[in-house]
């Protein structure tokens, strides 16, 4: 059976990369007994697939993986499990059951929402609320995007599906998927150059609010929470 689990990631665990995230929930899932399924062949490995990785140093409660098990006793069972080996900062949010067909978690990224907020002490010195609709507005949003060897010009606008003030902090909803990969802090960046200013180091404070799927619906796409793909089990 193939299971999506969500988990929050905030604290001291923001700085813990991606690769020493899916060693930790590999050993995680032996302390807490799950049956979790392996591969087969001379090196077996759990079978476990995360969604979109997330930056060091950003916070997030909306962070997948999703697991296949040969065994379980519900998902509030599992939940609570996984939950009680937990360190801080981790925390399992749901357990759902996927259906056969569904796409693992890292196939089916489309898009990820963000709340950006200023450090203190690095507020900006324009009116960043009054401004942000003019600066969406914009027919083309560019960027320039260093590389080791070269600069690639890019124009963000397309990626940017939802860009707004809630509670006095930037939220954005942008492209997540392979090809498309569109980072908060370059945005933010952008932003900053329409104003004709630099965006000062550490400034950002960064939250990923939830991960999406994209699903049309009368040749209209929709984005939905990666968790609401499964169901209750």
């Amino acid at each position: 059976m193939k299971v999506r689990i969500q988990f929050s990631k905030h604290g001291v665990m923001k700085f813990i990369g991606h690769l020493d995230i899916m060693r930790y929930f590999q050993k995680a899932m032996r302390r807490a007994d799950v049956d979790i399924a392996y591969s087969g062949g001379y090196s077996p490995h759990q079978i476990m697939s995360f969604a979109a990785p997330l930056g060091v140093g950003l916070e997030s409660d909306g962070e997948y993986l999703d697991i296949e098990v040969n065994s379980h006793n519900g998902a509030e069972h599992m939940k609570q499990a996984l939950n009680a080996v937990m360190v801080d900062g981790i925390r399992i949010l749901s357990v759902r059951m996927l259906p056969d067909q569904a796409k693992n978690a890292m196939a089916s990224v489309a898009a990820a929402g963000y709340l950006v907020r200023f450090r203190k002490g690095y507020e900006p010195d324009f009116d960043y609320q009054g401004t942000l609709q003019d600066f969406y507005g914009q027919d083309t949003i560019p960027f320039v995007k260093q590389t080791k060897n070269s600069e690639i010009e890019l124009n963000l606008k397309p990626a940017i599906y939802e860009l707004e003030i809630r509670d006095e902090a930037v939220y954005m909803l942008v492209d997540a998927s392979s090809a498309g990969n569109i980072k908060p802090s370059m945005v933010m960046e952008a932003f900053y150059r329409f104003r004709e200013k630099d965006l000062p180091e550490f400034a950002l404070q960064i939250t990923r609010t939830d991960t999406y799927t994209a699903i049309e619906e009368d040749g209209i796409k929709h984005f939905i929470p990666l968790r609401d793909v499964g169901i209750a089990f």
